[in-house]
């Protein structure tokens, strides 16, 4: 990717809040990838055996499977990825990029939508400067579940929408935009879309057969700063503070890499996240060895 090129998407996220970056990732790597990231989802949901309609609203959108490169070591060249590392580089205008954590976010045959919303409510970051790598492994049309984004939702405030607990909830930001309807983009394997961490965004719903086969990396720049003591395992599993740098084991850098080496995933701390058991057992973050 040329210089000028990396330019070009990087005024094109700064505007929009998002991008579609065509084949950055080529078709014979992203099969390895995609067996790899498709293991990790089928082992850790092995034992949810619930069918859709059992499950709650936020999982019929989509199978969610976090933290997947520290316990599958094929899922790791794709977090660390040296073309999506430069790509966001560039988009963030930053000289060294960590990763916040990745997610696999299968969307089954008959899921429903992904609701409207901000992601970065969800993450205690004070600064603006992340960026989620959207990596589909197979192509996704509208039928199957597409993302879509509102152009320039980024440059205002970020406001908390709950898609986990509250049905519904994303139908404000919706009205909020009406005036800017949502830009839809069908993919292919090898593609991927950047957005900002205060850009509004969706998925429509899944009316193929097939489940739609997406893996995400979600990276901020270095430097950034814990804000606020919402919990979240990037930030407490390595305990830091409100206003500290966030630096720990769990958000290592992935761009550049020293000596072009991917780092080893640093363990989990025994005790000290509550939430840790139910999370575990519905295949969302590694269990314990």
């Amino acid at each position: 990717m040329t210089a000028d090129e990396l330019a070009a998407f990087a005024e094109a996220f700064r505007r929009d809040g998002f991008v579609h970056v065509p084949g950055v990732i080529p078709a014979d790597e992203l099969a390895v990838y995609a067996a790899a990231v498709d293991e990790a989802v089928a082992k850790r949901k092995a034992n949810d055996t619930r069918t859709l309609d059992e499950k709650s609203p936020y999982e019929q959108s989509f199978l969610q499977c976090q933290y997947i490169w520290e316990d599958f070591p094929g899922v790791r060249p794709l977090t660390f990825h040296p073309k999506v590392g430069e790509v966001t580089a560039a988009l963030l205008g930053a000289d060294r990029v960590r990763l916040w954590h990745d997610q696999a976010l299968y969307k089954e045959a008959g899921g429903r939508e992904t609701e409207a919303h901000q992601d970065q409510p969800y993450w205690p970051i004070v600064e603006r400067d992340t960026a989620t790598a959207w990596i589909p492994l197979m192509k996704v049309d509208a039928e199957m579940g597409c993302m879509g984004y509102v152009p320039g939702s980024h440059q205002g405030d970020a406001e908390f929408i709950d898609i986990f607990g509250t049905p519904g909830d994303g139908k404000r930001l919706v009205d909020k935009y009406a005036d800017t309807p949502p830009v839809f983009i069908e993919c292919e394997p090898g593609d991927v879309i950047f957005h900002g961490g205060y850009t509004t965004h969706m998925a429509k719903a899944n009316r193929s057969d097939h489940t739609r086969r997406v893996y995400t990396a979600i990276y901020f720049a270095d430097g950034s700063h814990r804000g606020g003591t919402r919990a979240h395992p990037s930030v407490d599993r390595d305990a830091i503070p409100d206003g500290g740098i966030i630096d720990g084991g769990a958000t290592p850098v992935t761009w550049p890499l020293a000596g072009g080496r991917i780092p080893a995933p640093e363990p989990w701390p025994d005790s000290g996240l509550e939430w840790r058991e139910r999370a575990e057992r519905l295949g969302i973050i590694p269990k314990r060895a």
